[in-house]
This record gives C-alpha cells, structure tokens and sequence, in this order.
C-alpha cells in the first residue's frame, strides 16, 4: 500500500469515525475535505519542486554540452595547428563533461519518473478527494433531511398533544353544550305546556305556607290577648249587677 493509499484509508477510518458519533457531522466532513485539499495542494508543490530540481539539472546539463562542443572545437582547432598536447588537453576535458553529462541525464531521468509518478499519484488524490466530496455532500444532504424530518415529527408529536387537550376541551364544551340546549329545550316544553309556572312558583307556595302559618299564630295570640282583656272587663260588670 502507497502513501496516499494508505493517506485515503487513514480519511476513510476517520470519516466512519465521525459519521458514528452523534452531533452534526456536516462541519467535520467539511473539515476533513479542507484537510484533503491541504494534502492535494502539498503533492502538487513537491511535484512543483521536484520539476525545478529537474529543470536546473537539465539547464547544466545543457551547459556541459556547450562546453563538449567548445572542447571539441578546440581539440579540432589544435590538431589543426600540430598541437597534440593542446587536443589532447581539450579532449580530456570534454570526456570529463561527457562523463558528467552522463551522470545528470541518468539524475534527470530518475527525477522525470519521479515526476511522473507523482502526477500520476496527484491525479489519483484529486479523483479520490472528488469522489470523498460527493459522497460528503451526500452524506450532508442525508443528514440534514433526516434532522428535518425529526424536526417535523418532533412538531406533529407537539400537535399531537395539543389536539388531544383540544379534542378533551371540545368534548367538555360540546357535553355541557348539550346540558344547556336540553335544558333549555326542557324549559320550552314547560312553557308550552303550562308547567313552568307551577314548577318555578314551588318554592314561592312553600314560603307562603309558611307566611300563612306565621300570620295564623300571630292572629290566634292577639285573640288571646283579647280575650284576656274582655274577661277582665266583664268581670266588674256582672259584680255591679249582682249588687
């Protein structure tokens, strides 16, 4: 397993790792994508790098091949002046350059490699980041529908509630509702009828019963009173009589 493989395990275990913890995950999964793009964009500097590291190989590269064509013409100019010692002084330096020339274009070609896997790899990064904010948006999507659906049923459970207390207060409104309507359907009847006043004059006949009775005691002891008064009239009279 490579770096960025082992890199993208390392995000997917620490995304399973946040979708199962409870809260929202919405801000760590747009964290962890920032993380990701972070990595994307530290591959693409050391592509970056090793490209200038290639680049200043090639340009002394390029340098040293002056220099063997300069030597070359030299050593040429030489032995056409009969200076062996000249030629042969040029021609060791230009085997040096070969020599080093050599030696870069096997560094450079390693570095292209390199070069080459990394932009394959960055490639790769950048295809797997694109795939993780997919399924990060959906992932996001999921969740928050999920929390507004609980929203809603948190708020139908709420109105739940109330209708029931509602329904309880409609059905005590309408029972007494109905105790007023057949009462006052009862008292119409009444009315109708003739009853009514007998039946709403019951406690006046009891009240003048007992008047009645009241003024039936109040008569009887003024007659006493009476009575006691005359027997004590006529009593001096049948004396004067007698005598």
């Amino acid at each position: 397993m490579g770096l960025i493989d082992r890199f993208l395990f390392f995000v997917r275990s620490k995304l399973n790792a946040l979708l199962n913890r409870a809260g929202d995950p919405s801000a760590e999964l747009d964290y962890s994508y920032e993380q990701l793009r972070d990595q994307l964009q530290d591959v693409t500097r050391g592509i970056a790098d090793v490209t200038t590291q290639k680049k200043r190989l090639e340009i002394h590269r390029r340098r040293l091949r002056e220099n063997v064509e300069k030597y070359d013409g030299q050593a040429r100019d030489a032995m056409r002046q009969e200076r062996e010692d000249l030629a042969r002084r040029a021609l060791a330096k230009k085997q040096a350059h070969v020599s080093q020339i050599a030696d870069l274009t096997e560094q450079i070609d390693e570095l292209q490699g390199t070069q080459d896997r990394l932009v394959g790899k960055r490639a790769e990064l950048s295809s797997q980041i694109e795939q993780f904010r997919t399924e990060k948006e959906t992932v996001k999507a999921r969740y928050e529908a999920a929390e507004a659906s609980a929203r809603v049923s948190e708020a139908f459970t709420g109105v739940g509630d109330t209708m029931a207390d509602v329904s309880r207060s409609i059905e005590r409104a309408t029972e007494r509702t109905e105790r007023m309507e057949a009462r006052a359907a009862a008292l119409e009847e009444l009315e109708e009828t003739g009853q009514l006043e007998s039946v709403l004059s019951e406690g006046d006949d009891i009240d003048r019963e007992l008047d009645r009775l009241s003024n039936e005691r109040a008569v009887d002891y003024e007659l006493e009173t009476l009575r006691a008064e005359l027997g004590g009239e006529a009593e001096p009279a049948d004396a004067e009589a007698a005598d």
